[in-house]
């Protein structure tokens, strides 16, 4: 029972950004979202 650890101890081996993260994520989606809205207008220009 000595190699027991106490759970308080616990360090966080791969600390990560959240927020930076969710921003990623946001920025992201954005791009995708903005590339589809773009190709669709440009399609819409060429067809009428």
């Amino acid at each position: 029972m000595e190699n027991v650890r106490d759970p308080r101890e616990h360090l966080n081996e791969e600390p990560r950004d959240d927020l930076f993260d969710v921003a990623m994520g946001f920025g992201g989606f954005f791009g995708i979202l903005f590339v589809i809205f773009a190709a669709a207008v440009i399609i819409k220009f060429v067809i009428s």
